[in-house]
């Protein structure tokens, strides 16, 4: 009879998993989350152990990003039953990689006889994640983290993957304690070198978040939050009042706090702002009469000479003082929102979402000025990609700005989760950001990663903060994912180390 505490044990760590992100939030979960699944795949088949990581995935993931069924049921008109099922098949997706780790730390445990290659497979593992069929890093372990200001500023070294590497190796930890019964003399010596690295990791985040941040050069921001219903928004009916809402709010905020750079969110202007010549002059005047910078999203195209058109999210930045209006094009588009991944293959498929069509990429990470200083933005999905952000920084951002409009995602969790990544992107780089969202969360982070100013969802408003500059370029910043890659090294050597082993005590084979 096949015992089913195995299965228990794997759905108590989906649960507990889950439970550590927004809008939980119980994030010390994430210090044990793993140690019930290490039980259940302690004397378990490599293949039984997959299926026992799968389910803790199946639950991890449908806990925090079941939300995918509003955007496809409200807006890519999908009956509820289409979108729970193509929800499923996410999910079901995502959890295959907890399979994964479960199948290959089991394999490696039964020829190693340790565990210790768990943190570095699981950084391989979100790594890969982050990467395959053009990445989907949502809530990686580490983020659930994301409050814990002394625990994560080695974001600025190792990337979020340290974060995710260090709760691992604390759960295993408790772990092999748990397992020994706390009695047998070996069973401390993991435990208690990951307490050492646990409080070097602590001592760098209390020393990091006692040095002040240089106030030298700063940069006065306000963000618009112009509470635009989804339904509405590319309706040419509201368009005038789309835009005298974002006018209102600005010239507001503008006259109360005289900000240098007013942010408005992703396709705030809901129309090509190249063409349309009557809200373009009136989006100009704003800025050059008020005046200020103003940068804000708009879809935008270019033609080729054949006469084919191509489509861009965008964001623009328009100066008071000249003529020239810099654009940056979306990078990292979202697929089967922006675009039809494989379309060749998958013709009968449409965008889940509505919009103007589908958009292609665009190639550079355009650095736009705003008031002498190099300001970065990204679009959306892009703050989640730590290697896109940055980007912006290693060629001269000092300043960082997000625009999104996560009105998509309406009610749920997925708003407070895509904010609380911004947290990982502005120390990894020590560079503020300010976060501008169509139905919010709009905010500010400074390069502690601590939250300055956030609004609530749902309502129309503008908020504005002086924000201290970028003032010093980060070991991440410098050199990446140097961290992850060598994770990844450090488990293949593991493993080709078991594997090894494993050959060595195959028996000969017969003359």
């Amino acid at each position: 009879m096949i015992s089913l505490i195995p299965f228990g044990l794997s759905l108590l760590s989906g649960t507990l998993l889950f439970l550590s992100f927004p809008r939980f939030e119980f994030f010390p979960l994430a210090w044990i989350a793993l140690i019930p699944l290490l039980f259940a795949i302690q004397h378990q088949s490599t293949s039984r152990s997959f299926l026992l990581g799968w389910l803790t995935g199946l639950i991890y993931f449908f806990g925090t990003v079941s939300w995918v069924t509003i955007s496809m049921h409200h807006y890519g008109k999908l009956s509820w039953d289409i979108s729970y099922l193509l929800m499923v098949v996410l999910v079901s997706y995502l959890a295959s990689f907890v399979g994964l780790f479960a199948a290959l730390l089991r394999w490696t445990m039964r020829r190693l006889g340790s565990p210790s290659v768990a943190p570095f497979l699981w950084v391989t593992i979100e790594l890969a994640r982050g990467h395959l069929l053009t990445g989907f890093p949502w809530v990686s372990l580490g983020y659930s983290q994301y409050r814990f200001l002394p625990f994560i500023q080695i974001a600025d070294i190792t990337s979020i993957y340290g974060i995710s590497f260090a709760l691992v190796l604390a759960n295993v930890a408790l772990y092999r304690l748990i397992q020994s019964g706390f009695k047998k003399q070996i069973a401390w010596r993991y435990p208690l070198g990951t307490s050492l690295i646990l409080l070097l990791i602590f001592s760098y985040g209390f020393i990091r978040l006692s040095q002040p941040i240089r106030d030298d050069k700063t940069l006065d921001v306000a963000v618009i939050q112009g509470n635009i219903s989804q339904d509405r928004k590319w309706d040419k009916a509201f368009q005038d009042e789309t835009v005298q809402i974002y006018k209102r709010l600005s010239l507001d905020i503008f006259n109360e706090f005289r900000p240098a750079l007013v942010v408005w969110p992703e396709s705030a202007t809901p129309f090509f702002f190249q063409t349309e010549t009557q809200y373009q002059d009136e989006v100009i005047r704003l800025a050059k009469e008020s005046p200020f910078y103003l940068l804000f999203g708009s879809p935008a195209f270019e033609t080729n000479e054949a006469g084919q058109g191509y489509l861009f999210n965008s964001a623009y930045l328009i100066s008071p003082t000249t003529e020239a209006i810099p654009r940056y094009d979306k990078i990292h588009l979202v697929p089967f929102g922006e675009y039809v991944p494989l379309k060749f293959l998958l013709f009968f498929v449409s965008k889940i979402v509505e919009g103007v069509g589908d958009f292609i990429p665009g190639q550079e990470a355009t650095v736009m000025e705003a008031a002498g200083l190099k300001v970065g933005t990204v679009i959306c999905y892009e703050v989640i990609f730590p290697e896109l952000v940055r980007r912006f920084v290693k060629r001269g951002a000092v300043v960082m700005t997000t625009i999104t409009n996560d009105a998509w995602f309406g009610n749920s969790a997925a708003p407070d989760q895509h904010f609380s990544m911004v947290v990982f992107r502005a120390i990894e780089n020590r560079i503020p950001f300010a976060r501008a969202a169509n139905t919010g969360i709009s905010g500010f982070i400074n390069s502690h990663g601590k939250i300055i100013k956030k609004t609530p969802l749902f309502v129309e408003t503008a908020l504005a903060e002086r924000l201290n500059v970028r003032s010093e370029e980060t070991f991440y910043t410098a050199y990446g994912d140097l961290f992850a890659i060598a994770c990844a090294i450090i488990t293949f050597a593991l493993m080709m180390s078991a594997k090894r082993r494993t050959d060595a005590h195959r028996p000969a084979a017969s003359p």
